[in-house]
C-alpha cells in the first residue's frame, strides 16, 4: 500500500510540475517559425517570379500564425492554422501540392505536438482528408492514440467531421511532371530510382510557362503550375513552430513525402521525436529532408536532448544535428525555438524555404544560403 502511494505521489508530482511550466503571460515572447521545404534550392535556377510567388506563400502563412498568437491564441492552434495555410497552396508538397508516389496517387503524413503536456498526433499516408494537420489534431485531441494510419486515419476523419475530398483534388500537373521524370529516370538506369541523386531527366526543368508576368498584374495573375519550383531535389515538407504569450511551445508537419515512393513509405514527418518534436523543458522542432536519414537519426528529439542533457544553447544543438546527418550521408534542414523566442534554422542542403516573425510584428523570410 505504502509502495502504491509513493508512486501516486510521485506521477503526480511529475504532472503537476510540467502543468506548472505554463507562466504568466508575455506578449513579447511570442515566435513563430516556419518552413516549406529543403532541398536544391538554387539563385541560378530561381526565377524572379517564382521566388515572389513562394515569399509571398510563406509571408502569408507567417501572418496568419502570428495573428493567433498576438490575439493571446495558444502556439497549438497557431501552428495547426500556419501549416493549413501551406497545406492549401500548390507551391509546397503538403496536402493540395503533394507529390506523387510511384502508382500515381497522393499519400500525405502529419504531425503535431504540445510541449506543455507531451501529447501527439499524427497521421500517415492519408489520400482523402483535405488538411492532414487537421487529422493529426483531432487525433491527439479526440482519440487515445498518437498514430492512425491509411484508411483508419481517414474514416477517424470522416467520424470526426473533417473535410474530405476525392482524391483529385491533391492533383497537379507539375508534380504529375516530377513523377513521369522519376519514372523515366528509373527506366533508364535500370534500378529503382535513387533519392538522394538527381539524374539528367530529373534535373531538366518542368515545361516553360506560357504565361508571363506582366508589368502592373499581382502576382496570383501567374498560374501556379508555372511558380511550382521543381529543380534537382526539393523536400517540400511544410512545419511550423512557435512559442505563445504563456511560454508553451508547439511543433507541426505536413508533407506528402517523396516523389516516386513506394510501398506505402512513410517518413520522418508524422514520427514523434524525428521529424516532429515539443517540449517546454527543451524546444520545438520541425524537420524537413531526406527522411529515412532523419529517422534514423531521431533528429527532432535529439536536438532536445542535446539541450537537455548537454546543456547546449539551442543554436549549437540544431547545428550539431544537422552535421549529424551530413555524416550519415543525408540532406535537409529544420526550424527550433525554444520558450524565451531564440530560433534555429540550421540546414546542410542547398537551400531552405523559412522565415520567422517576432512579438513586435517584424518578419524575415530566406530561401537561399545567406
Amino acid at each position: 500500500m505504502k509502495n502504491c502511494l509513493l508512486i501516486f505521489l510521485l506521477l503526480w508530482g511529475a504532472v503537476a510540475g510540467r502543468a506548472q511550466s505554463t507562466t504568466a503571460p508575455d506578449p513579447n515572447r511570442i515566435t513563430l517559425v516556419i518552413h516549406g521545404g529543403a532541398g536544391t534550392i538554387t539563385r541560378a535556377n530561381m526565377s524572379a517570379e517564382k521566388e515572389q510567388a513562394y515569399r509571398t506563400m510563406l509571408n502569408q502563412a507567417l501572418q496568419t500564425g502570428y495573428a493567433m498568437l498576438k490575439k493571446g491564441g495558444t502556439s497549438l492552434d497557431a501552428v495547426q492554422a500556419t501549416i493549413q495555410v501551406m497545406e492549401d497552396s500548390p507551391l509546397f508538397n503538403a496536402g493540395k501540392g503533394a507529390v506523387f508516389t510511384h502508382e500515381g496517387r497522393n499519400e500525405m503524413d502529419a504531425a503535431i505536438m504540445d510541449g506543455n503536456t507531451l501529447k501527439a498526433g499524427a497521421v500517415a499516408g492519408v489520400t482523402v482528408v483535405r488538411s492532414p494537420i487537421t487529422a493529426a489534431r483531432a487525433v491527439m485531441d479526440q482519440s487515445e492514440h498518437v498514430m492512425l494510419a491509411g484508411r483508419g486515419a481517414e474514416q477517424f476523419a470522416k467520424e470526426k467531421g473533417l473535410a474530405i475530398v476525392d482524391p483529385s483534388y491533391f492533383y497537379t500537373e507539375a508534380r504529375h511532371q516530377q513523377l513521369e521524370k522519376a519514372l523515366a529516370a528509373e527506366k533508364s538506369a535500370g534500378t529503382p530510382d535513387q533519392l538522394n541523386t538527381p539524374t539528367k531527366v530529373e534535373a531538366a526543368p518542368v515545361k516553360k510557362a506560357k504565361t508571363k508576368m506582366k508589368p502592373g498584374k499581382p502576382q496570383s495573375a501567374v498560374p501556379y503550375e508555372d511558380q511550382i519550383f521543381t529543380e534537382g531535389r526539393k523536400y517540400g515538407t511544410v512545419g511550423a513552430v512557435a512559442v505563445d504569450q504563456y511560454g508553451n511551445l508547439a511543433a507541426a508537419t505536413s508533407t506528402g513525402g517523396m516523389t516516386n515512393k513506394r510501398y506505402g513509405r512513410i517518413g520522418d514527418a508524422p514520427l514523434i521525436g524525428a521529424g516532429t518534436y515539443a517540449d517546454n523543458n527543451a524546444c520545438a522542432v520541425s524537420c524537413t529532408g531526406w527522411g529515412e536519414f532523419f529517422i534514423r537519426a531521431t533528429v527532432a528529439r535529439d536536438v532536445a536532448a542535446r539541450m537537455e542533457y548537454q546543456k547546449l544553447p539551442l543554436a549549437q544543438a540544431a547545428q550539431a544535428t544537422i552535421e549529424k546527418v551530413g555524416k550519415m550521408g543525408g540532406d535537409g534542414g529544420l526550424i527550433a525555438v525554444d520558450r524565451q523566442g531564440n530560433i534555429a534554422m540550421p540546414f546542410n542542403s542547398e537551400g531552405m524555404y523559412r522565415g520567422y516573425i517576432k512579438a513586435n510584428g517584424d518578419a524575415q523570410i530566406l530561401i537561399y544560403k545567406e
